[in-house]
């Protein structure tokens, strides 16, 4: 049956292929070369399990790795403290400041957390603005910035969105009859929402969770600016950065980096596994909402404000560090000028034109690669397309960090002959393809989604009218695709253009950096912070535009197919 299929279709067994071994290049070889050199005596080349007896003797990687776990946990703690409120306020009550709260609530995102970093450290270290005013009035310090704490307070501000969205979804699809049920039964307050909704909505809150542990395990920009070193990102950089791709330190902490972000994944599912959370209302879901009474409103508004004011601080910090002058000890910048704007602009444009460069060839590449494979799982039965699937969204989970070392590892000894032997793993094209991996799940997942609003009787009323295989899907199916191919490329672009890990390992040289890389460089000393706050702010407005337009695009999308269907 499936050798009958391969020969029944052998442009798309051929295109399959294709991608198999794309992916299996570029991706899988990188990550199990890591993972094969932590097994592999340096000397002798043979399997040995000394080099992880190595890690958990010395005293500075045990630590890291604890470090690394307890400030993945305390940033899903304090998230879910920030994005728990104002989920239940937007979907229990009829609170005015919904519109404001769902707009607010993801710009956090648009800002990558090692970007706002030392725009916080501005506002809230040791002689920051806030512990400036905390002393003059109270005459106390409070350590916002102080090592870990502040690793903490960065990443928790930045990711609580993802509980917030995740969460808020999930209230949102609550049966409101089981809501009345256990009122009816005298539960209500904080024992019904203890007891019946937040249960319910744990499936929401677990994806939430996840995901911002699996984004602070492997951050690897926010701890090197804030000069936190003891966790385990940080490590791998240095080691390697340091000592050189023949330490097998570096790729044995990346294979607990991967070890532990596929187990978060697995605990998660776990925790799901073997309970009911499904409701059986048709329509109208979601918590009965009732107005508030006027001290709730009052408390409710300090929540609000406290939490929205924490949400703007990295962009308004950023903001202020981009147009000061000079900024230290004191409450405000002592000036403001627009020179780091045109500094960054005359000294070093290759940071920009860099970035739209490799985000717009890594976006192409995802969309191609998967519409491709949404197509060949979706529409054809070819045997291992369930494979390509899984190998494919398996990038999510590993650290961009770890694809780095593994490109410097697996492709350094190859050499590019028309450009002096330079290895390919520091060439800019292996930045491309690297991000382009990175980055593939998210296309594939828009692509997917575009696909299966796509029905296949247009395919076949094409092919019955003699239409080829190949001028069916790009006459008919990619047309109707466009939505989401758009979507998926410009969530690839964006996301792409602020990529750190990957890149702090593959850039050999300041004029292939992209803007990610750019702003690291400027912000490792005093001097260069106001130039990096302002690559910052240009990073920010790419990635909120393009995010803008993916939001513009899929609701197009959703409209014109809400008008199909209504004809």
């Amino acid at each position: 049956m499936a050798i009958s299929e391969f020969r029944k279709h052998p442009g798309q067994a051929a295109v399959m292929l294709f991608i198999f071994l794309f992916l299996l290049l570029f991706f899988v070889v990188p990550v199990v070369q890591v993972i094969f050199v932590a097994f592999m005596d340096a000397t002798t080349g043979k399997f040995t399990l000394l080099n992880f007896k190595d890690f958990f003797n010395t005293a500075l990687f045990r630590e890291s790795f604890w470090n690394s776990l307890y400030v993945g946990a305390m940033a899903v703690v304090i998230a879910s403290v920030f994005s728990m409120p104002l989920a239940y306020f937007t979907s229990r009550f009829e609170f005015r400041g919904t519109v404001i709260i769902q707009s607010l609530g993801i710009i956090p995102l648009i800002m990558p957390p090692f970007v706002g970093a030392v725009a916080m450290l501005m506002l809230f270290g040791r002689n920051g603005s806030v512990n400036l005013l905390l002393e003059k009035w109270f005459g106390i310090n409070i350590p916002f910035m102080e090592g870990l704490n502040g690793v903490i307070f960065v990443q928790s501000v930045h990711y609580f969105p993802f509980i917030l969205i995740n969460l808020s979804a999930a209230l949102q699809n609550i049966d409101r009859s089981m809501e009345e049920s256990a009122q009816n039964l005298g539960c209500s307050g904080m024992r019904l929402f203890r007891r019946i909704v937040l249960p319910l909505a744990m499936p929401g809150y677990v994806a939430g969770a996840s995901l911002v542990f699996l984004k602070v395990f492997d951050d690897l920009g926010t701890p090197l600016l804030l000069n936190v070193n003891n966790m385990l990102a940080p490590q791998a950089y240095l080691r390697i950065a340091s000592i050189g791709i023949k330490d097998p330190m570096g790729y044995v902490i990346s294979v607990f980096l991967v070890v532990v972000a596929l187990g978060s994944m697995w605990l998660a599912m776990l925790a799901l596994k073997g309970k009911e959370y499904a409701t059986v209302q048709k329509g109208g879901g979601g918590l009965v909402k009732r107005r508030m009474r006027p001290w709730e409103k009052f408390f409710a508004w300090i929540i609000v404000l406290i939490i929205m004011s924490l949400v703007l601080a990295p962009h308004f910090g950023l903001t202020l560090l981009s147009f000061g002058t000079i900024w230290s000890f004191s409450l405000l910048p002592d000036a403001f000028t627009t020179n780091h704007f045109a500094s960054i602009f005359a000294e070093t444009p290759e940071y920009m034109t860099n970035t739209v460069l490799y985000s717009f060839l890594a976006g192409v590449i995802d969309v191609v690669l998967g519409t491709a494979i949404a197509y060949i799982v979706i529409r054809t039965k070819l045997i291992g397309r369930q494979w390509l699937d899984y190998i494919a969204m398996s990038a999510v989970a590993i650290p961009g960090l770890v694809i780095g070392i593994g490109y410097l590892r697996t492709f350094f000894g190859y050499h590019v002959p028309w450009l002096e032997n330079q290895p390919f793993a520091t060439w800019w094209v292996a930045i491309v393809i690297a991000l382009s991996i990175r980055r593939l799940p998210y296309a594939l997942r828009a692509c997917t989604a575009a696909l299966q609003q796509v029905s296949v009787s247009l395919e076949e009323s094409a092919e019955n009218l003699g239409a080829g295989k190949f001028s069916t899907v790009r006459k008919i199916v990619v047309p109707l695709m466009v939505g989401g191919i758009l979507a998926g490329f410009i969530t690839s672009f964006a996301t792409a253009a602020v990529e750190l890990g990957m890149t702090l390992m593959l850039v050999s040289r300041n004029s292939d950096g992209p803007l990610s890389y750019g702003i690291y460089v400027y912000m490792q000393s005093a001097a260069g912070r106001g130039s990096g706050a302002a690559l910052g702010i240009v990073a920010v407005l790419v990635v909120g535009l393009c995010t803008l337009i993916s939001h513009v695009v899929v609701e197009r999308r959703q409209r014109k197919l809400g008008m199909g269907q209504t004809n």
